[in-house]
């Protein structure tokens, strides 16, 4: 569904809009707004003006009929000008230091091409499909794993099955990881700063995801990668003013403390109370070995799953995360559902209401309505079941930082603070701020993220400074 305007005019209204195409034009001959004359512009902003006032007349009693008018006056609204001058404050890139690194992965995806091309024995376009297929399937005689329409597909599922069996998908996957972050990210980034300001000004959306959460556009920082190192180092394009610093604020294993509050397994609140290592701990259960004596495989076997089981993971996913059998994976959740009771009952209570009430509902009240719940194709009623489950903990999560948001862009502007908040990426929080008010300002973000909500389990909070965004990370 759509939240547009003009969408929600035809829909609730049934009043078509003037397209901003009438006004501003299309493709080549596309003007900026300021450019048009008067005599065209107002009746096009007067008209959004009187749409958006007969649709509040509409909504506003279907917000307070699902009891979500609450939700809507204490979170979502106090936090629009939040969310407002957060765009408009935007933050410092150096376009220097995003050019050196586009130049730098270029020349490592070069290099990788001209590994791959040697591996294959013949010059081929390794940007192309079609001929990557040619040289997987016909010259190398791998196994096809999936087809489409167009043939054998070579996806990164594919690849990274296929790089068991040869060394040239596992670099054609490397390759393509380095040709996104250029054009994605790096080339990107350049084109968004502002001329005037040097700074990119995101977008912030309320509306653009179904669980809540806050997403971005112009450009979307909220998938900037992170998992490699590559990744990981656009941060240090972005930047702080002379003489300030970046402070990020991250919850920490936030999803997996909204689930020991619903759930309120013992084990799970005392580990989360004594700040132990969660992972360790549910190991330890799970395999029936002493903490002490928990190895790093089974910790990271037990990580896996506590962070799986929020999103319904099932026996085949945990085996294709693990490289492990279906069979042993599945003996391993069984194990994990019966050391820890409590989560499945969780589990299925989100599931009955979302069968019984046709959604389900976060920690403030948030609504998802769930389809196909009740489905008779059995995959997609286990999808619906795991976004059960995930919109309640990803949800709940969402209105956590949403409210700390609010209460610490309130608590600035009370104490007249040097802190000045710039991006929300998931469970993160970026500020810019003096390098010699860190003490202070660091002690005001903990206590208000910290103390946003009151759960059955401490909310920890992970700070880091520095002169760019990786560095404080």
């Amino acid at each position: 569904m759509t939240y547009k305007l003009d969408a929600l005019a035809m829909d609730y209204l049934h009043h078509r809009c003037i397209p901003i195409e009438n006004v501003i034009g299309r493709g080549r001959n596309q003007t900026t707004m300021d450019a048009v004359p008067i005599e065209m512009v107002a009746p096009y902003a007067a008209e959004d003006a009187d749409v958006a006032l007969r649709l509040a007349d509409v909504l506003a009693p279907q917000l307070k009929s699902e009891g979500l008018d609450e939700l809507f006056e204490r979170l979502e609204m106090p936090l629009m000008p939040v969310l407002a001058e957060m765009e408009r404050m935007g933050i410092r890139v150096d376009p220097q230091q995003l050019k050196r690194q586009e130049v730098e992965l270029g020349r490592e995806a070069d290099a990788l091409r001209e590994k791959i091309l040697s591996l294959a024995g013949r010059p081929f376009n390794v940007d192309s499909p079609r001929q990557l297929t040619d040289v997987l399937f016909g010259d190398l005689g791998l196994p096809v794993k999936k087809s489409t329409k167009t043939g054998p597909s070579t996806d990164s599922e594919v690849l990274e099955e296929l790089a068991a069996l040869h060394e040239l998908p596992a670099l054609v996957l490397d390759y393509r990881h380095l040709m996104k972050l250029i054009g994605t990210y790096l080339k990107a980034l350049a084109e968004c700063i502002h001329s005037r300001t040097g700074r990119v000004h995101t977008s912030f959306h309320q509306a653009g995801t179904a669980t809540g959460r806050l997403s971005s556009s112009d450009p979307n920082l909220q998938n900037i990668p992170i998992r490699t190192e590559q990744g990981r180092h656009i941060r240090s394009a972005f930047v702080a003013d002379e003489g300030c610093v970046l402070l990020s604020a991250d919850y920490s294993q936030v999803e997996l403390r909204m689930l020991a509050h619903f759930c309120e397994d013992p084990t799970l609140l005392r580990a989360f109370a004594e700040d132990r290592d969660i992972h360790r701990i549910v190991a330890a259960e799970v395999f029936g070995v002493p903490v002490a004596e928990v190895i790093p495989a089974q910790r990271a076997r037990a990580k896996t799953v506590n962070f799986g089981i929020i999103y319904g993971q099932t026996a085949f996913g945990l085996a294709r995360t693990l490289r492990i059998g279906r069979a042993e994976a599945g003996e391993f959740i069984s194990a994990y559902k019966k050391r820890f009771p409590r989560i499945d009952e969780f589990l299925q209570a989100c599931v009955a209401q979302a069968k019984e009430n046709g959604y389900v509902e976060t920690i403030f009240g948030r609504r998802r309505r769930i389809a196909e719940i009740d489905a008779r194709n059995p995959q997609r009623r286990a999808l619906a079941e795991r976004l059960a489950i995930n919109s309640v903990v990803q949800g709940s999560a969402a209105d956590l930082i949403k409210q700390a948001m609010v209460r610490l862009a309130a608590r600035i502007e009370r104490e007249g603070r040097p802190s000045r908040m710039l991006l929300q990426i998931h469970d993160e929080l970026v500020f810019e701020l003096p390098a010699g008010a860190v003490d202070a300002e660091r002690a005001m973000i903990v206590e208000e993220m910290s103390g946003a909500i009151r759960l059955r389990v401490p909310l920890k909070v992970d700070v880091g400074v520095g002169p760019n965004w990786m560095d404080a990370k």
